[in-house]
């Protein structure tokens, strides 16, 4: 039987309980892993659905953007050389030949202009190239420059006013990979990635490569990141300047994640849209299109090889190669890119395009482009306003929306200039701090064209067009007149009207006496002057024959505005806005048609649909209403050519036969001016915010902020139509031939003009009203109701 020898493994038996160092490190390996891969699963389980979440976000939230009206061309329409360019500044156009689109050239009258093209409440607006001819503060002359044949009608890009943030303050325009210009996309590859389509989120050997130029060159040229592990830093991992060995192996984990979930062509897409490109303020430029309307004022798709070139360039660090701070820096890093581009294979710029866009200009406007958010606050405030109903604030911020206006860039411009002006102009040591209310609207259609809410119009706060609440005092004196001609029976412009003393007896036994501003009465006066020269106490009696309670009622219809109808609401004892008063005014300036203002034309998707329309068509005017209406703007009309608004006239607006009405509160601590010509409507305020006394009236303030507005704004004249009126020469209270001498001629209701009498040699009328009659106290006058009619509440003082 053969003997076992223990020997040869005596000291394997004998060290059995001590592992040798092979299998330690084996175990120690395994364990490791095991908990490597405990820990590792799980932990990619979770940055996987953060790869989910937060890609997918980097994709819708984009700011809702809030454009101004498009400008519309057509032969006829009020416009000059300085608006237009207002207009086309305002819209991002350049000077720049007119062939590309958002450019324009003018040769003296003839300017051509290139449109980009853009979604309208209208739908889709093609880009166009036209011919526009101005003469005479008119457009005389449009073609279409492709067919140099007469074209009816264009429209421009409209410019954009402001931009409605979500929680984070990004300024983002979305775009589509096949939007973006081929050189930007191989461009940035070129740079910094250039085996993106081939790696799988991380690039080892270009991380060698960049280590190696690195080193080579003493400082950091190359990145080893890929355009993939850019996109998870900034964009799922945010911005940081920390360099922790944590983070880089984040980023490398969702990088490797993203591409496994996404196709090139999304991840590419998504980091055009992504992308750091600058800083303004709080806010941040993301993405090429906001990159590149913030460095260059331009569309994508207009950007020169350079420009493309500089975009690129920013990538690498926005502040280190700012080009409006650091030019030097940003034109070496430019250079670098185009000599890149140029050196790829295969070559993306051919040689004479790489020495033609080393030669080129930066190209960087002076100041950022339209990213703003919001240099009209008092123009977004009102537009917040109408859209609260349908879209709260948290709805509109962040949902990429388009807010569709209707703002006048340079109805605003002028607004703006004319408040400045003439309250630095009105400003002196005796008086109190002024502000200032505006409104200006288009009498056609009800659009708020322009909104100033304080003299420092670039603050936000308290927006005085619509939250002043100040006492409007005679301007609802053409609402008073307003019901007294709807009796064509009893009235007419020719009716004579006392203005002597008026005493007002109150349901509490009080009276009320107002007197008129200059301390004296004018006996017989014809309501044409009564309303013109604005005399209270002509003015009381004639709305005590139409009983306050109607004007209330007629408040209310015509604007909403709720008012007691106490005796001193003749006078204009109501505290009302601009705004308000604008509505009111509304109704006369656009011949009596029912017309809600409005800021908002409509809301468009991020796709261009249509969501929400505003700007629905005015109800047309009655007939009788209008008839009514065309009579008191013949009366306002001689207002500014014989009345309190005279100094228009001298200010050289007669062109504009305007119509209008002062009006200033008690004491001098408010002063207004309503006034509206064939185009435009425009409402002012000029006061106190501590309700101090300025020594202003009507005509010596408002008036001269509206003045300003309208020497400068194309509007076209006031034309009264004659439908359903008839006019007749008048002497006294009968028709007449126009040779009778002291015949004055008038507008009628049509079928109640006076009776026909021959011409009886009569001494002229004065200005203020009344003829020789009147001088003996012998003119027939209307009954006075005045003293009949009780009423509540105390009356104002003296209302002008």
């Amino acid at each position: 039987m053969a003997r076992i020898d223990y020997d040869e493994d005596e000291d394997e038996i004998d060290g059995g309980d001590r592992p040798d160092w092979r299998r330690r490190l084996l175990t120690w390996t395994l364990a490791a892993i095991g908990l490597g891969l405990g820990f590792l699963i799980p932990y990619t389980i979770y940055l996987n659905q953060q790869v989910t979440e937060r890609f997918g976000q980097l994709r819708w939230q984009v700011p809702t953007r809030v454009y101004a009206r498009p400008l519309q061309l057509a032969p006829g329409v009020a416009m000059d050389a300085q608006t237009l360019k207002t207009e086309l500044a305002a819209a991002s156009y350049r000077e720049d030949g007119g062939e590309r689109p958002g450019t324009y050239v003018h040769d003296g009258a003839r300017w051509t202009i290139a449109s980009r093209g853009f979604g309208d409440v209208d739908g889709k607006v093609p880009a166009s190239r036209v011919e526009v001819t101005l003469s005479g503060g008119r457009v005389t002359r449009l073609r279409d420059a492709a067919t140099d044949k007469a074209a009816k009608s264009v429209r421009l890009d409209p410019a954009r006013i402001a931009t409605l943030y979500g929680q984070n303050q990004e300024e983002r325009q979305l775009v589509r990979i096949e939007d973006v210009p081929e050189l930007l996309v191989t461009g940035l590859q070129a740079v910094e990635d250039r085996d993106f389509a081939h790696h799988h989120g991380i690039d080892l050997s270009g991380m060698l490569r960049a280590a190696f130029v690195n080193m080579k060159s003493g400082e950091a040229k190359q990145g080893g990141s890929t355009l993939t592990q850019q996109l998870a830093r900034s964009g799922i991992l945010g911005i940081g300047r920390e360099q922790t060995f944590s983070r880089k192996f984040n980023e490398i984990l969702f990088a490797l994640l993203i591409e496994a979930r996404y196709d090139k062509r999304a991840i590419l897409e998504a980091y055009l849209n992504q992308v750091y490109l600058g800083q303004r303020g709080s806010q941040e430029i993301r993405g090429v299109a906001a990159g590149a309307e913030y460095w260059f004022g331009r569309d994508l798709g207009d950007l020169s090889t350079a420009q493309v070139a500089m975009l690129i360039g920013l990538v690498k660090g926005p502040s280190a190669y700012d080009p409006r701070r650091h030019p030097d820096s940003a034109r070496a890093r430019r250079d670098f890119v185009l000599e890149k581009m140029h050196a790829s294979q295969p070559q993306l710029i051919t040689d004479a395009e790489y020495e033609r866009a080393r030669k080129a200009p930066l190209g960087v406007t002076d100041a950022p482009g339209s990213t703003s958010a919001n240099p009209f606050p008092a123009y977004i405030d009102l537009v917040r306003r109408q859209l609260m109903r349908d879209y709260p604030a948290n709805a509109l911020q962040g949902a990429g929306l388009r807010v569709m206006t209707a703002m006048s860039p340079s109805a605003q411009a002028y607004a703006e200039g004319a408040v400045t002006s003439t309250l630095e102009g009105l400003a002196n040591k005796k008086r109190p701090p002024l502000q200032a209310g505006l409104v200006v609207t288009d009498v056609d259609n009800g659009d708020v064209l322009a909104v100033v809410g304080d003299r420092n119009f670039r603050q936000p706060g308290f927006n005085r067009a619509i939250e002043a609440q100040r006492p409007v005092g005679s301007l609802l004196k053409p609402f008073v007149y307003l019901l007294a001609l709807a009796s064509a029976d009893h009235w007419s412009l020719a009716s004579w009207v006392d203005d002597s003393p008026v005493t007002v007896t109150l349901a509490n036994g009080k009276h009320w006496s107002p007197g008129n501003s200059d301390g004296r009465s004018h006996g017989s006066v014809r309501l044409i002057d009564a309303l013109a020269q604005s005399y209270n106490q002509a003015t009381v009696r004639v709305g005590m024959a139409v009983n306050p309670q109607r004007v209330a009622m007629l408040l209310k219809k015509l604007a909403g505005i709720e008012a007691a109808p106490n005796p001193s609401l003749i006078l204009g004892a109501v505290d009302q806005s601009p705004y308000a008063m604008a509505q009111l005014y509304q109704f006369l300036a656009s011949g009596g048609e029912s017309q809600r203002l409005h800021l908002v034309r409509g809301v468009l998707d991020r796709e261009g649909r249509m969501l929400k329309r505003y700007d629905k068509p005015p109800q047309p005017a009655d007939s009788r209403d209008a008839t009514v209406v065309r009579l008191v703007t013949l009366a306002m009309q001689h207002t500014v050519t014989n009345g309190t608004a005279h100094q228009l006239v001298r200010d050289g607006l007669g062109r504009l036969n305007a119509a209008g009405k002062t009006g200033t509160s008690n004491d001098g601590r408010d002063s207004w001016f309503a006034g509206f010509t064939g185009g435009h409507l425009a409402v002012v305020w000029v006061g106190n915010d501590q309700n101090e006394m300025t020594g202003l009236y009507g005509a010596t303030g408002a008036m001269r902020v509206w003045s300003g507005l309208f020497s400068r704004l194309p509007s076209a004249p006031l034309e009264v139509g004659s439908e359903g009126l008839e006019w007749q020469w008048v002497v006294q209270s009968n028709s007449t031939d126009a040779s009778c001498p002291g015949a004055r001629r008038f507008a009628f209701t049509k079928g109640f003009a006076p009776p026909y009498q021959p011409c009886v040699q009569a001494e002229p009328e004065r200005e203020s009203g009344g003829g020789w009659r009147s001088w003996f106290g012998l003119d027939p006058k209307p009954q006075d109701p005045a003293r009949q009619v009780p009423q509540q509440s105390p009356p104002p003082q003296e209302q002008r």
